[in-house]
C-alpha cells in the first residue's frame, strides 16, 4: 500500500473526515496533543475540519469544546450533519422498521439495543448493566421498560455486543435479515450499527461537500474499519491507519502512521506543509 507521503495533491484537500475510535483517538481514547491547534491551521490553510462517527452530534461537540460552533461534524454514521452549529442533514428512520430492528434483537439476548434519537439514546432498563459502555458514546440515556414507550424521531439503532461477537452476528444474522431495508454495519467488534439504506459516512459527507461547495475529489478521509468504508470511497483523497485490519488496505490509496503514532496529527501536518503552512510537530 502507498504511504501517504506519495499523495503528491495534499495542497488540493479542503475538507479531511476523520473516524473517531482506533483512528484520530489513541487506543486510550485520547485525541493528538496539539489538537485543537492543529484545527485552528487547517482552518488558516483552507481545510474543513470534520470528526466522522458513529457517535451523537452532542458527544463530538463535547470532545471538541473550542471548535463546536465552528466545524463540521458527521454524527450518527452520516444521519446527522452538523456545521457550524446548526443541522446541515438529518435522516429519519420509520418507527416501524427501528421498532422491529429493536424488538429482533431484544430478544436475541445477547446484546443491549440502543435506539439513538438524536440528542438521546433509549436503552432497555434490563440493560442498566451496560451502562458504562453505552455512555461512552450517549451522555442523554432514557431507560425504558419497553421501546414501545418510545414516541421520538431516531435516525439510527445501534446494537451493542458485550462479548465482542458483533461481526459474526452481523454476517449471519443481523445483514441478512434488515441488509435489504436498511444499511447495516460493523463499528468495531462489539456494535452493529442500522441507518436508512443509502445512509452512511460516505453520504454524511457528501452533503457536507455539496452545501459548501467543496468537490469531493478535494475532500479526505482517514478510517479504520467497515463503517468507514463507503467514507473512503467517495472522497478523492483516501487514507486508512496502519492499525487497521488488512481488509481494510483494499479501500483507501494510502497508509498513515497508526491512531497510537498519531498518524491523523501526521497527515494534518503533511497536508499544511503541502499548503505551504507550518506544521504544527507531535
Amino acid at each position: 500500500m502507498k504511504d501517504y507521503t506519495e499523495d503528491r495533491n495534499l495542497s488540493d484537500i479542503k475538507l479531511l473526515a476523520v473516524d473517531m475510535d482506533l483512528t484520530l483517538l489513541a487506543s486510550d481514547g485520547s485525541l493528538p496533543p496539539r489538537m485543537a491547534e492543529r484545527i485552528d491551521a487547517l482552518g488558516e490553510a483552507g481545510v474543513l475540519f470534520c470528526p466522522a462517527s458513529g457517535r451523537p452530534a452532542p458527544t463530538l461537540q463535547m470532545m471538541f469544546p473550542e471548535h463546536a460552533d465552528g466545524i463540521a461534524f458527521c454524527a450518527d454514521n452520516g444521519g446527522w450533519v452538523i456545521y457550524q452549529g446548526r443541522a446541515a442533514f438529518r435522516d429519519l428512520i420509520r418507527p416501524e422498521l427501528w421498532h422491529e430492528v429493536l424488538d429482533f434483537s431484544a430478544a436475541d439476548g445477547r446484546c443491549a439495543p440502543v435506539l439513538c434519537a438524536f440528542d438521546r439514546a433509549y436503552v432497555l432498563e434490563r440493560d442498566r448493566p451496560y451502562h458504562e459502555d453505552i455512555y461512552k458514546y450517549y451522555k442523554d440515556i432514557r431507560y425504558v421498560r419497553s421501546f414501545d414507550e418510545v414516541d421520538d424521531e431516531a435516525d439510527k439503532v445501534t446494537i451493542f455486543f458485550p462479548n465482542y461477537d458483533a461481526e459474526p452476528r452481523f454476517a449471519s444474522v443481523y445483514e441478512p435479515r434488515f441488509g435489504k431495508r436498511l444499511y447495516a454495519t460493523n463499528a468495531g467488534r462489539e456494535w452493529i450499527d442500522f441507518m436508512n439504506l443509502g445512509v452512511s459516512k460516505g453520504s454524511g459527507v457528501a452533503h457536507l461537500c455539496r452545501q459548501l461547495g467543496i468537490d469531493l475529489r478535494d475532500a479526505a478521509a482517514v478510517g479504520d474499519t467497515y463503517n468507514d468504508i463507503p467514507m473512503l470511497s467517495a472522497v478523492g483523497h483516501s487514507f486508512v491507519v496502519a492499525n487497521a485490519e488488512k481488509h481494510m488496505h483494499a479501500h483507501a490509496d494510502y497508509l498513515v502512521p497508526s491512531n497510537n503514532d498519531r498518524g491523523v496529527a501526521v497527515l494534518i501536518d503533511a497536508i499544511l506543509a503541502a499548503k505551504g503552512f507550518e506544521p504544527v510537530g507531535l
